[in-house]
Protein backbone atom coordinates (compact mmCIF):
# COMPACT_ATOMS: atom_id res chain seq x y z
CA UNK A 1 0.00 0.00 0.00
CA UNK A 2 1.45 3.32 -1.04
CA UNK A 3 2.29 5.81 1.65
CA UNK A 4 0.92 9.31 1.82
CA UNK A 5 3.29 11.67 -0.02
CA UNK A 6 5.11 14.15 2.16
CA UNK A 7 4.06 17.76 1.84
CA UNK A 8 6.99 20.02 2.47
CA UNK A 9 6.85 23.52 3.86
CA UNK A 10 7.71 24.81 0.38
CA UNK A 11 4.71 22.92 -1.05
CA UNK A 12 2.40 24.44 1.55
CA UNK A 13 3.76 27.91 0.87
CA UNK A 14 3.29 27.43 -2.88
CA UNK A 15 -0.29 26.25 -2.37
CA UNK A 16 -1.10 29.34 -0.30
CA UNK A 17 0.70 31.69 -2.67
CA UNK A 18 -0.94 30.39 -5.87
CA UNK A 19 -3.41 27.55 -5.27
CA UNK A 20 -4.48 27.33 -8.92
CA UNK A 21 -0.91 26.86 -10.11
CA UNK A 22 -0.31 24.35 -7.31
CA UNK A 23 -3.32 22.26 -8.42
CA UNK A 24 -2.45 22.60 -12.12
CA UNK A 25 1.05 21.29 -11.49
CA UNK A 26 -0.37 18.11 -9.96
CA UNK A 27 -3.53 17.43 -11.96
CA UNK A 28 -4.37 17.28 -15.65
CA UNK A 29 -8.11 16.92 -16.27
CA UNK A 30 -9.56 15.00 -19.16
CA UNK A 31 -10.96 17.32 -21.89
CA UNK A 32 -14.42 15.95 -21.13
CA UNK A 33 -14.02 17.06 -17.53
CA UNK A 34 -13.27 20.61 -18.66
CA UNK A 35 -16.29 20.61 -20.98
CA UNK A 36 -18.57 19.28 -18.25
CA UNK A 37 -17.29 21.88 -15.79
CA UNK A 38 -18.05 24.66 -18.28
CA UNK A 39 -21.49 23.18 -18.97
CA UNK A 40 -22.21 22.97 -15.24
CA UNK A 41 -21.36 26.66 -14.85
CA UNK A 42 -23.71 27.48 -17.73
CA UNK A 43 -26.49 25.34 -16.27
CA UNK A 44 -26.14 27.01 -12.86
CA UNK A 45 -26.27 30.46 -14.46
CA UNK A 46 -29.67 29.49 -15.88
CA UNK A 47 -30.81 27.95 -12.60
CA UNK A 48 -30.03 31.14 -10.68
CA UNK A 49 -32.21 33.09 -13.13
CA UNK A 50 -35.10 30.69 -12.63
CA UNK A 51 -34.85 30.73 -8.85
CA UNK A 52 -34.60 34.51 -8.92
CA UNK A 53 -37.81 34.51 -10.93
CA UNK A 54 -39.41 32.23 -8.34
CA UNK A 55 -38.50 34.76 -5.65
CA UNK A 56 -40.23 37.48 -7.63
CA UNK A 57 -43.29 35.46 -8.65
CA UNK A 58 -43.98 34.24 -5.10
CA UNK A 59 -43.75 37.80 -3.73
CA UNK A 60 -40.65 36.91 -1.73
CA UNK A 61 -38.40 39.68 -3.01
CA UNK A 62 -38.26 41.29 0.43
CA UNK A 63 -38.48 38.02 2.35
CA UNK A 64 -35.09 39.04 3.72
CA UNK A 65 -35.64 42.79 4.10
CA UNK A 66 -31.97 43.77 4.27
CA UNK A 67 -28.56 42.77 2.92
CA UNK A 68 -26.00 41.22 3.37
CA UNK A 69 -27.77 39.88 6.47
CA UNK A 70 -31.29 38.51 6.23
CA UNK A 71 -32.42 40.82 9.04
CA UNK A 72 -30.64 43.43 11.12
CA UNK A 73 -30.02 40.83 13.81
CA UNK A 74 -29.76 37.57 11.87
CA UNK A 75 -27.59 36.39 9.01
CA UNK A 76 -30.15 33.71 8.11
CA UNK A 77 -33.91 33.62 7.84
CA UNK A 78 -35.98 33.27 11.02
CA UNK A 79 -39.20 31.39 11.72
CA UNK A 80 -41.12 34.67 12.01
CA UNK A 81 -40.33 35.47 8.37
CA UNK A 82 -42.22 32.44 7.10
CA UNK A 83 -42.03 30.91 3.63
CA UNK A 84 -41.07 34.15 1.91
CA UNK A 85 -37.94 34.41 4.00
CA UNK A 86 -37.00 30.80 3.20
CA UNK A 87 -37.44 31.36 -0.55
CA UNK A 88 -35.43 34.58 -0.61
CA UNK A 89 -32.64 33.23 1.60
CA UNK A 90 -32.55 30.00 -0.40
CA UNK A 91 -31.93 32.00 -3.56
CA UNK A 92 -29.07 33.80 -1.81
CA UNK A 93 -27.55 30.46 -0.83
CA UNK A 94 -27.71 29.29 -4.45
CA UNK A 95 -25.29 32.10 -5.29
CA UNK A 96 -22.65 30.11 -3.40
CA UNK A 97 -23.50 27.01 -5.45
CA UNK A 98 -23.09 29.10 -8.60
CA UNK A 99 -19.73 30.38 -7.31
CA UNK A 100 -18.65 26.78 -6.69
CA UNK A 101 -19.64 25.76 -10.23
CA UNK A 102 -17.78 28.72 -11.75
CA UNK A 103 -14.80 28.03 -9.47
CA UNK A 104 -14.72 24.41 -10.62
CA UNK A 105 -14.74 25.59 -14.25
CA UNK A 106 -11.81 27.93 -13.52
CA UNK A 107 -9.80 25.18 -11.80
CA UNK A 108 -10.47 22.71 -14.62
CA UNK A 109 -9.54 25.25 -17.31
CA UNK A 110 -6.41 26.35 -15.43
CA UNK A 111 -5.25 22.73 -15.04
CA UNK A 112 -5.78 21.72 -18.65
CA UNK A 113 -2.68 20.90 -20.65
CA UNK A 114 -1.57 22.75 -22.65
CA UNK A 115 -2.53 25.84 -20.68
CA UNK A 116 -5.20 27.94 -22.44
CA UNK A 117 -5.17 31.50 -21.10
CA UNK A 118 -8.27 32.53 -23.08
CA UNK A 119 -10.32 29.75 -21.48
CA UNK A 120 -9.21 30.66 -17.97
CA UNK A 121 -10.04 34.31 -18.58
CA UNK A 122 -13.58 33.37 -19.59
CA UNK A 123 -13.92 31.52 -16.27
CA UNK A 124 -12.68 34.52 -14.30
CA UNK A 125 -15.01 36.80 -16.26
CA UNK A 126 -17.92 34.67 -15.03
CA UNK A 127 -16.64 34.91 -11.45
CA UNK A 128 -16.50 38.71 -11.48
CA UNK A 129 -19.93 38.97 -13.10
CA UNK A 130 -21.34 36.74 -10.35
CA UNK A 131 -19.70 38.92 -7.69
CA UNK A 132 -21.02 42.09 -9.31
CA UNK A 133 -24.51 40.64 -9.61
CA UNK A 134 -24.47 39.52 -5.98
CA UNK A 135 -23.76 43.10 -4.92
CA UNK A 136 -26.41 44.39 -7.32
CA UNK A 137 -28.87 41.89 -5.84
CA UNK A 138 -28.18 43.40 -2.44
CA UNK A 139 -28.83 46.85 -3.86
CA UNK A 140 -32.14 45.59 -5.26
CA UNK A 141 -33.24 44.62 -1.75
CA UNK A 142 -31.94 47.80 -0.12
CA UNK A 143 -33.85 50.03 -2.56
CA UNK A 144 -37.09 48.07 -2.11
CA UNK A 145 -37.14 46.21 -5.44
CA UNK A 146 -36.76 49.30 -7.60
CA UNK A 147 -37.73 48.02 -11.09
CA UNK A 148 -34.70 49.56 -12.80
CA UNK A 149 -32.29 47.74 -10.49
CA UNK A 150 -34.28 44.53 -10.93
CA UNK A 151 -33.98 44.90 -14.72
CA UNK A 152 -30.23 45.52 -14.41
CA UNK A 153 -29.98 42.43 -12.21
CA UNK A 154 -31.57 40.29 -14.93
CA UNK A 155 -29.49 41.82 -17.72
CA UNK A 156 -26.28 41.12 -15.81
CA UNK A 157 -27.46 37.52 -15.44
CA UNK A 158 -27.92 37.43 -19.22
CA UNK A 159 -24.34 38.66 -19.60
CA UNK A 160 -23.23 35.80 -17.34
CA UNK A 161 -25.09 33.31 -19.52
CA UNK A 162 -23.40 34.78 -22.60
CA UNK A 163 -19.89 34.39 -21.18
CA UNK A 164 -20.68 30.89 -19.89
CA UNK A 165 -21.98 29.89 -23.32
CA UNK A 166 -18.83 31.16 -25.01
CA UNK A 167 -16.63 29.29 -22.54
CA UNK A 168 -18.58 26.06 -23.05
CA UNK A 169 -18.16 26.41 -26.81
CA UNK A 170 -14.45 27.22 -26.48
CA UNK A 171 -13.86 24.00 -24.51
CA UNK A 172 -14.98 22.14 -27.63
CA UNK A 173 -12.55 24.00 -29.89
CA UNK A 174 -8.84 24.56 -30.28
CA UNK A 175 -6.87 27.79 -30.05
CA UNK A 176 -6.05 28.20 -33.72
CA UNK A 177 -7.20 31.36 -35.49
CA UNK A 178 -10.94 31.21 -36.26
CA UNK A 179 -11.85 30.28 -39.83
CA UNK A 180 -15.24 31.38 -41.19
CA UNK A 181 -17.65 28.72 -42.41
CA UNK A 182 -20.05 31.14 -44.09
CA UNK A 183 -19.78 34.30 -46.14
CA UNK A 184 -19.87 37.88 -44.89
CA UNK A 185 -23.52 38.37 -45.83
CA UNK A 186 -24.60 35.50 -43.58
CA UNK A 187 -22.35 36.72 -40.77
CA UNK A 188 -23.95 40.16 -40.94
CA UNK A 189 -27.43 38.64 -40.87
CA UNK A 190 -26.57 36.66 -37.75
CA UNK A 191 -25.07 39.69 -36.02
CA UNK A 192 -28.24 41.68 -36.72
CA UNK A 193 -30.32 38.82 -35.31
CA UNK A 194 -28.13 38.67 -32.19
CA UNK A 195 -28.45 42.41 -31.58
CA UNK A 196 -32.23 42.27 -32.02
CA UNK A 197 -32.39 39.31 -29.63
CA UNK A 198 -30.44 41.28 -27.02
CA UNK A 199 -32.86 44.18 -27.52
CA UNK A 200 -35.77 41.73 -27.16
CA UNK A 201 -34.43 40.62 -23.77
CA UNK A 202 -33.89 44.22 -22.66
CA UNK A 203 -37.45 45.21 -23.62
CA UNK A 204 -38.67 42.10 -21.81
CA UNK A 205 -37.25 43.51 -18.58
CA UNK A 206 -39.32 46.66 -19.17
CA UNK A 207 -42.43 44.52 -19.67
CA UNK A 208 -41.70 42.86 -16.33
CA UNK A 209 -40.84 46.17 -14.64
CA UNK A 210 -44.16 47.67 -15.68
CA UNK A 211 -46.22 44.51 -15.15
CA UNK A 212 -48.18 43.17 -12.21
CA UNK A 213 -45.51 40.88 -10.70
CA UNK A 214 -43.67 43.40 -8.55
CA UNK A 215 -41.91 40.79 -6.44
CA UNK A 216 -43.48 41.61 -3.07
CA UNK A 217 -46.94 41.95 -1.57
CA UNK A 218 -46.24 45.53 -0.44
CA UNK A 219 -46.50 48.59 -2.66
CA UNK A 220 -43.54 48.41 -5.02
CA UNK A 221 -42.59 51.05 -7.58
CA UNK A 222 -43.27 50.13 -11.22
CA UNK A 223 -41.81 51.55 -14.42
CA UNK A 224 -43.97 54.48 -15.61
CA UNK A 225 -44.73 53.10 -19.09
CA UNK A 226 -47.90 51.73 -20.65
CA UNK A 227 -47.71 47.99 -20.15
CA UNK A 228 -49.85 47.13 -23.18
CA UNK A 229 -47.70 49.25 -25.50
CA UNK A 230 -44.36 47.90 -24.32
CA UNK A 231 -45.73 44.35 -24.44
CA UNK A 232 -46.72 44.81 -28.08
CA UNK A 233 -43.24 46.23 -28.83
CA UNK A 234 -41.77 43.13 -27.19
CA UNK A 235 -43.94 40.91 -29.39
CA UNK A 236 -42.88 42.81 -32.54
CA UNK A 237 -39.20 42.31 -31.67
CA UNK A 238 -39.88 38.61 -31.07
CA UNK A 239 -41.44 38.26 -34.51
CA UNK A 240 -38.44 40.05 -36.05
CA UNK A 241 -36.09 37.53 -34.42
CA UNK A 242 -38.29 34.65 -35.62
CA UNK A 243 -38.32 36.06 -39.16
CA UNK A 244 -34.55 36.53 -39.18
CA UNK A 245 -34.02 33.00 -37.86
CA UNK A 246 -36.28 31.54 -40.55
CA UNK A 247 -34.56 33.61 -43.26
CA UNK A 248 -31.17 32.46 -42.02
CA UNK A 249 -32.23 28.82 -41.99
CA UNK A 250 -33.61 29.14 -45.54
CA UNK A 251 -30.40 30.81 -46.82
CA UNK A 252 -28.16 28.22 -45.20
CA UNK A 253 -30.20 25.41 -46.74
CA UNK A 254 -30.22 27.11 -50.14
CA UNK A 255 -26.47 27.52 -50.32
CA UNK A 256 -25.73 24.08 -48.84
CA UNK A 257 -23.90 25.56 -45.87
CA UNK A 258 -21.99 23.37 -43.38
CA UNK A 259 -24.05 21.27 -41.01
CA UNK A 260 -23.11 23.18 -37.82
CA UNK A 261 -24.68 26.57 -38.63
CA UNK A 262 -27.78 24.94 -40.14
CA UNK A 263 -28.36 22.69 -37.12
CA UNK A 264 -27.90 25.53 -34.63
CA UNK A 265 -30.31 27.74 -36.62
CA UNK A 266 -32.91 24.97 -36.65
CA UNK A 267 -32.56 24.63 -32.87
CA UNK A 268 -33.00 28.37 -32.41
CA UNK A 269 -36.10 28.43 -34.59
CA UNK A 270 -37.75 25.63 -32.59
CA UNK A 271 -36.92 27.31 -29.27
CA UNK A 272 -38.34 30.60 -30.57
CA UNK A 273 -41.59 28.94 -31.60
CA UNK A 274 -42.02 27.30 -28.19
CA UNK A 275 -41.19 30.60 -26.45
CA UNK A 276 -43.70 32.42 -28.64
CA UNK A 277 -46.48 29.98 -27.73
CA UNK A 278 -45.76 30.43 -24.02
CA UNK A 279 -45.62 34.21 -24.43
CA UNK A 280 -49.01 34.49 -26.12
CA UNK A 281 -50.70 32.02 -23.77
CA UNK A 282 -49.45 33.90 -20.69
CA UNK A 283 -50.57 37.21 -22.22
CA UNK A 284 -54.14 36.01 -22.83
CA UNK A 285 -54.41 34.22 -19.46
CA UNK A 286 -53.45 37.22 -17.29
CA UNK A 287 -49.84 36.18 -16.62
CA UNK A 288 -50.10 33.06 -14.41
CA UNK A 289 -46.94 32.62 -12.36
CA UNK A 290 -46.08 29.18 -13.77
CA UNK A 291 -46.16 30.41 -17.36
CA UNK A 292 -44.14 33.52 -16.49
CA UNK A 293 -41.48 31.28 -14.96
CA UNK A 294 -41.47 29.10 -18.08
CA UNK A 295 -41.13 32.24 -20.20
CA UNK A 296 -38.09 33.32 -18.17
CA UNK A 297 -36.56 29.89 -18.70
CA UNK A 298 -37.36 30.17 -22.39
CA UNK A 299 -35.67 33.56 -22.51
CA UNK A 300 -32.45 31.95 -21.28
CA UNK A 301 -32.73 29.19 -23.88
CA UNK A 302 -33.38 31.68 -26.68
CA UNK A 303 -30.30 33.69 -25.70
CA UNK A 304 -28.12 30.58 -25.52
CA UNK A 305 -29.44 29.27 -28.85
CA UNK A 306 -28.82 32.63 -30.53
CA UNK A 307 -25.24 32.75 -29.26
CA UNK A 308 -24.66 29.18 -30.41
CA UNK A 309 -25.71 30.18 -33.93
CA UNK A 310 -23.23 33.05 -33.82
CA UNK A 311 -20.44 30.81 -32.54
CA UNK A 312 -21.22 28.15 -35.16
CA UNK A 313 -20.26 30.50 -37.99
CA UNK A 314 -16.57 29.69 -37.54
CA UNK A 315 -14.32 26.86 -36.52
CA UNK A 316 -11.16 26.86 -34.42
CA UNK A 317 -9.21 23.63 -34.93
CA UNK A 318 -6.53 22.43 -32.54
CA UNK A 319 -3.87 23.17 -35.11
CA UNK A 320 -2.27 21.59 -38.14
CA UNK A 321 0.29 18.85 -38.39
CA UNK A 322 3.91 19.88 -39.01
CA UNK A 323 4.62 20.52 -42.65
CA UNK A 324 0.94 20.83 -43.63
CA UNK A 325 0.12 24.33 -44.84
CA UNK A 326 -2.84 26.11 -43.33
CA UNK A 327 -5.54 26.86 -45.85
CA UNK A 328 -6.24 30.58 -46.04
CA UNK A 329 -9.78 31.89 -46.28
CA UNK A 330 -10.81 35.24 -47.63
CA UNK A 331 -12.40 36.99 -44.66
CA UNK A 332 -14.00 39.63 -46.86
CA UNK A 333 -15.87 37.15 -49.03
CA UNK A 334 -19.33 38.39 -49.93
CA UNK A 335 -20.60 34.99 -51.04
CA UNK A 336 -23.50 33.53 -49.13
CA UNK A 337 -21.98 30.12 -48.48
CA UNK A 338 -18.47 31.30 -47.72
CA UNK A 339 -15.38 29.06 -47.66
CA UNK A 340 -15.95 25.37 -47.24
Amino acid sequence: MDGVPNVTRADAAAAVRNPLAFIAARWTPDPRTVRRAALLALAMSVVIVITGGAVRLTGSGLGCPTWPKCTDDSLTTTSEMGLHGVIEFGNRLLTYVLCAAVGWAIVAARSQKPFRRSLTRLGWAQFWIVMGNAVLGGVVVLVGLNPYTVAAHFLLSSALIAVATVMWQRTREGDAAPRPLVGRAVQQLVWVMTVVCALLIAVGTVVTGAGPHAGDSSEVERMPVDWETVTKAHAVLAWIVVTLAFALWFVLRAVDAPKGPSARTRDLFLVLLAQGVIGYVQYFTDLPEVLVALHMFGSCLVWIATLRVLLALRERPDGTAPGVPVQEYEATSVSMAGPR
